[in-house]
């Protein structure tokens, strides 16, 4: 059964340092967003590191598509956005895999199959469909992993989308990452029916809830998940429960919730719990641990130097890209 994961010493350290890699490049873009070097805004993933990781474990980041929200580093990190390519677009440089106009909201890599980032709650949906509709038709097997919260299940074009992807039988692979906060809204208060697969489910869609902060039970999840669509058994639902352990954003007070709510969901850290359940099972040991941080911090320095080394756009260049037929003018020279 190509859902079973092959749990050896190796798949697991690579499920702890992608998880590692997410949260320390976050943290570190906290500094430099503190020393404005980060502008706009700026939307934190800790706590959620475990959906991201477990979604890229399962698929297939050289032939599969990935399209996000505007919470969307640690996707783009865990589908293999390099880390460089990435701070830079933080930093707006032309360096970034965006030329530093996406910024922290609108990553974005052809090269990846990476579409994005996207700012409109619930943008993503419709695009993710039109992808899938074109791998169907001209590269079958492939598949799409459409990322959404909760909120957006308040969109009409949820609605549409689900019925369209399971009308038309389309490669989809939604994953709701529900961390029960529609910004600073609780989901009981702006939804009725609360478990959100039931909503896809109305639309004879197979949906699965999933404990969002396992990385190993979102990825055994998405094999399953995988397998059926690649079966031509049209899309699939998965709703991860998770929970974000900072603020919306940078300039949200969190006056919704309680610090004892936060510490309480903090005991469910993916990267500790990965890290002691290792530990305990003599998987990885501290000297091993300590080693695997000291890389992926090297390689977040490496990443601060390249983008901080890099160039902005000059501004006589204000208006390229925004006119398709400049764009294509451009790729054909």
């Amino acid at each position: 059964m190509t859902d079973k994961i092959r749990l050896d010493r190796a798949h697991l350290h690579r499920l702890w340092r992608q998880m590692q890699r997410i949260r320390r490049f976050e943290a570190k873009c906290v500094e430099l967003y503190q020393a404005q070097k980060i502008r706009g805004f700026l939307h934190l993933y800790d706590g959620e590191e475990a959906v991201a990781v477990g979604v890229a474990a399962a698929l297939d980041p050289s032939r599969d598509a990935v399209v996000a929200t505007y919470r969307e580093h640690g996707q783009a990190l865990a589908w293999g956005v390099p880390m460089d390519l990435l701070m830079a677009e933080m930093l707006g440089k032309r360096e970034g895999c965006c030329r530093g106009r996406g910024g922290s909201m609108h990553v974005f890599s052809r090269d990846h199959r990476f579409y994005g980032g996207n700012a409109i709650v619930g943008g993503g949906l419709p695009l993710a469909a039109g992808i899938a509709l074109a791998d169907k038709r001209l590269r079958p097997g492939r598949v799409t992993a459409c990322f959404f919260g909760e909120g957006a299940v308040g969109e009409g074009v949820f609605h549409e989308t689900m019925n369209l992807a399971e009308l038309w039988r389309l490669p989809v692979l939604f994953v709701c990452e529900n961390n029960l906060y529609a910004m600073g809204v609780p989901l009981a208060d702006s939804e009725v029916q609360t478990d959100i697969r039931r909503k896809a489910q109305a639309y004879r869609m197979p949906a699965e809830q999933v404990d969002g902060m396992d990385p190993v039970q979102v990825e055994a999840a998405v094999r399953r998940a995988a397998e059926h669509i690649r079966g031509g058994g049209g899309p699939f639902f998965i709703e991860a429960r998770t929970y974000r352990f900072r603020a919306h954003s940078m300039f949200d007070t969190q006056a919704y919730r309680t610090r004892g709510e936060i510490e309480g969901w903090k005991k469910l850290d993916p990267i500790e719990r990965l890290r002691a359940w290792m530990l305990a099972n003599h998987e990885i040991d501290e000297a091993c641990a300590r080693a695997i941080e000291a890389e992926v911090d090297a390689e977040i320095d490496a990443a601060v130097d390249f983008a901080e080394a890099g160039t902005p756009e000059p501004l006589a260049d204000l208006e390229r890209f925004v006119l398709m037929d400049a764009v294509v003018q451009e790729t054909a020279s």
